[in-house]
């Protein structure tokens, strides 16, 4: 404080002086007269500014002499270090100097300029802890990736610069793709910062792209604990790593457990349509309809989906159509106005045979909603009331080249998914899917018009062994198989034509 307030009352005394002067010689005109003692002198206005640059010059060499003097003195003194701190102090400011240089050749885009000055100010200093992270990144800069391990790998030597060290290798590794060795580099910045939210979020994404969804979710649980993921978020993606383990679980065989991970997911996340869907077929496989029920409703108040539809369908897979329109109808009421609701219960019609009634239940959605689900709907409707083979026809032509409607597709990248997955197939991120209409095509729908049916069929999805469901009667098969035949017939007139 003390040393700052006197920089700052010799800057203003030296103002204050060159003041003073200019004012002189502007009033004496002629120059300077100076008189010492017996001798007079007179400058001239120019010689009187290169007597006073000989003067700073003069009083600069006098101040390093004396401090040069004074360490002297202090050394005969017993210092041992004094001369050498000197001399270090100047070392010190040119490296400083450099240094900082190289922080703004860095900031400015030059790679090369700040390797440059990161080098001179190693020289210097003899500090790679603050220079070798300024060669690393510059490095990267030029593309120099070579150099850029050399340094980071340098930096691993000491405590204060390690986790910038691993992180720095971390990030080499997952642009080289070597996921296997970024992920246990991961795990070390983790262990050496566990609040670093970007070095968590990257070591989650590794565990579950490598499917270790225990380590996954334990490293979700450490940033709930550090205060790096809201308390909702986390119950989100928990809910999302224990669904992806019960998928696991399940392809392993391991049904118990995997049915124990769905309702643990459902109980986290109540809302998310796959963990609801999951939850009642364990519920189901486990003889309690009831809690299956309770878990489809709730997710249903939130979003209407066809997995809830399919799982409530599931809880009584050998009830008569009439049966289960009326079982349905418990669950269409909650959303009644929801398009969902609207064609599943066109489905529940087709399936009973009772045509005008799913017209009815479809409304204007072929003209509002024109999408391939919407549109094989009415072809079934009017293939069972009687049409000619063309109003048929060209309700399947609309079908095949509308929009397949709401499907997965990864926030992230675009990708659209048959099916929901805790990964993006195709960009590896992570919990990134929303079921929505894609923007520019989409998946196509497999299979023929009948794939588009779920319900009418009881063709539903089976995750969990659960029991066939019963089979519709003779005439409405023979309606959906002429319904599919059409749509092959125009797919290969399609074809043909191109």
């Amino acid at each position: 404080m003390l040393i700052s307030l006197i920089k700052i009352l010799l800057f203003v005394a030296i103002i204050a002086a060159l003041i003073f002067g200019v004012e002189l010689l502007m009033t004496e005109g002629e120059g300077l007269h100076l008189a010492v003692a017996n001798w007079e002198f007179t400058l001239g206005p120019v010689q009187t500014l290169v007597a006073a640059a000989l003067l700073l010059l003069t009083v600069w060499i006098v101040l390093k002499v004396l401090g040069l003097l004074i360490a002297t003195l202090r050394f005969l003194a017993g210092d041992e270090t004094a001369i050498t701190r000197y001399f270090s102090r100047n070392r010190e400011r040119r490296g400083f100097k450099a240094l900082a240089e190289a922080f703004t050749a860095l900031a400015a885009g030059e790679g090369s300029e700040a390797v440059s000055k990161a080098s001179k100010a190693e020289r210097l200093l003899r500090r790679p802890d603050l220079t070798n992270l300024i060669r690393a990144q510059a490095a990267e800069m030029t593309g120099d990736k070579t150099k850029a391990m050399e340094a980071y790998k340098k930096l691993l030597g000491d405590d204060r610069t390690r986790f910038v060290g691993v992180r720095g290798l971390m990030k080499q590794k997952l642009a080289e793709g070597d996921t296997d060795t970024a992920l246990k580099l991961a795990e070390k910045a983790f262990v050496l910062k566990p609040r670093h939210s970007e070095t968590s979020d990257t070591l989650l994404q590794l565990q579950a792209q490598k499917s270790n969804w225990k380590g996954a979710r334990k490293t979700l649980g450490a940033k709930l604990k550090y205060g790096s993921v809201p308390r909702d978020l986390h119950k989100r993606r928990d809910a999302v790593l224990a669904l992806a383990d019960a998928e696991a679980r399940i392809a392993a065989g391991d049904l118990d457990m995997a049915n124990d991970e769905a309702i643990e997911a459902a109980r986290l996340s109540p809302t998310l349509v796959p963990a609801a869907a999951m939850a009642a077929r364990a519920y189901t496989a486990m003889g309690k309809p009831r809690n299956a029920v309770k878990v489809i409703k709730t997710a249903w108040m939130t979003e209407p989906h066809p997995d809830l539809a399919a799982a409530f369908a599931a809880i009584e897979p050998g009830e008569t159509p009439a049966a289960r329109i009326s079982r349905f109808g418990n669950l269409l009421k909650l959303k009644p106005a929801h398009p969902e609701s609207k064609m599943l219960l066109a489905e529940l019609e087709i399936a009973a045979e009772n045509f005008p009634a799913a017209r009815k239940a479809l409304g204007d959605l072929p003209e509002t909603m024109p999408n391939a689900r919407t549109l094989t709907l009415m072809a079934a409707i009017e293939r069972g009331e009687g049409s000619d083979d063309t109003t048929v026809k060209a309700w399947l032509a609309k079908a095949l080249t509308a929009s397949r409607g709401p499907q997965w597709v990864c926030e992230n990248c675009g990708h659209v998914h048959v099916g929901w997955t805790a990964i993006c197939d195709n960009c590896d991120a992570f919990d990134t899917l929303s079921w929505k209409e894609a923007q520019k095509g989409g998946a196509v729908v497999d299979g023929t018009g009948m794939a588009m049916l779920p319900l009418i069929v009881g063709a539903l999805e089976d995750k969990s062994e659960e029991p066939e469901p019963a089979e519709v009667d003779e005439p409405e098969a023979d309606i959906l198989d002429q319904t599919a035949t059409e749509v092959e017939e125009v797919k290969e007139a399609e074809k043909v034509a191109n």
